[in-house]
């Protein structure tokens, strides 16, 4: 590291967002990007902690003072490699992870301006694809092959680690495309579905075979495979048994955000079969990410007014003690759908 104690002189900088006006009239990815410079002297503020609290809090296990480290030298490369290790999927994670690295971060603590964590790890997967970092690996085969049951996040992941141990992986999926809910659930202004396209050709030219408008009965798998792996996610939604449900208007969530995206990739619905909030009144049903996912599409689809609500009542604003640092805290926040 450089100096330890540089988090004192250099403010924590965020990318932002794109102008409101530009962003809710088109799907484009809202958040923007840093130059290199200011990237580097973001990362240059992370203390290199003897106790790494942002590590403990990533449910992969990042080396984030590492990286932070390698990317303030400007060692793009190094950084990308030290990334790579604990994470298949950095461009993915450093666009919506919801960064529980960074409410463990001591600075989020101390000052309440943690390392910009996140967009440094979406800086160098960005820079890793740009300078020819990624490259396909040349993988000695073992003789075993694996099929594996959904290409989701849950079975690209899985399929990246098998392929590289050697075995020959083939995935299946109901979908026409690759990424489950990376690209018919997340809606393409949180992330810009050529990022999954331009790894999913890594990983075809890697050696992995993608079977896609494939709806496997798990009682009845493909034959010729050693074993497999079953990846189908939770795409059932959690309904509500309640007076009404059977009246028109009333959809899940994903009828609505798939259905957006595959819009956005060229598809057409007869008008009856559209899931659309151009000129309604909308009311979303629940306050986590996938109502505000909701909120963002209905904004962008023009709708006429938008309300939300949800059963748990509102949380704290700034801190929560019923979650101390470093967990992460349950308080009301604002995202990419306003």
């Amino acid at each position: 590291m450089g100096n330890p104690k540089v988090f004192l002189t250099i403010p924590r900088q965020e990318a932002g967002y794109r102008p409101i006006h530009d962003r809710i009239s088109d799907y484009s990815e809202v958040e923007q990007t840093l130059n290199s410079r200011d990237r580097k002297l973001q990362a240059s503020r992370c203390m290199d902690c003897g106790v790494p609290f942002c590590h403990w809090a990533c449910p992969l296990g990042n080396k984030q003072p590492e990286f932070q480290d390698a990317l303030y030298k400007g060692k793009w490369e190094e950084a990308y490699k030290i990334l790579n290790e604990t994470n298949d999927f950095p461009e993915f994670t450093g666009r919506i992870c919801p960064a529980l690295c960074e409410k463990s971060c001591v600075l989020k603590l101390s000052m309440d301006s943690p390392v910009t964590i996140r967009e440094n790890e979406a800086a160098i997967a960005e820079a890793a694809f740009r300078e020819g970092y990624i490259k396909p690996r040349n993988i000695e085969r073992n003789g075993r092959k694996v099929a594996i049951i959904g290409a989701g996040p849950a079975g690209l992941a899985a399929a990246n680690q098998l392929n590289g141990k050697g075995y020959t992986v083939t995935v299946f999926d109901k979908n026409e495309a690759p990424g489950g809910l990376l690209r018919y659930g997340i809606p393409n202004f949180k992330l810009h579905k050529p990022i999954i396209d331009r790894r999913i050709r890594v990983m075809e030219e890697e050696g992995i075979h993608f079977k896609m408008n494939n709806d496997v009965d798990v009682r009845q798998l493909p034959e010729g495979f050693d074993a497999y792996c079953i990846c189908t996610g939770a795409p059932t939604a959690r309904d509500l048994p309640v007076p009404g449900r059977e009246l028109k208007g009333i959809h899940p969530a994903l009828d609505m955000l798939a259905q957006q995206n595959r819009i956005l990739a060229g598809m057409t619905f007869p008008k009856e079969q559209l899931v659309t909030a151009k000129g309604k009144k909308v009311l979303i049903i629940g306050g986590g990410d996938t109502g505000s996912d909701c909120i963002g599409t209905s904004n962008r689809q023009g709708a006429a007014s938008v309300t939300q609500i949800e059963i748990m009542p509102q949380p704290p604003v700034g801190q929560n003690p019923a979650t101390p640092w470093p967990q992460f805290p349950v308080v009301l926040k604002t995202t990419s759908s306003h």
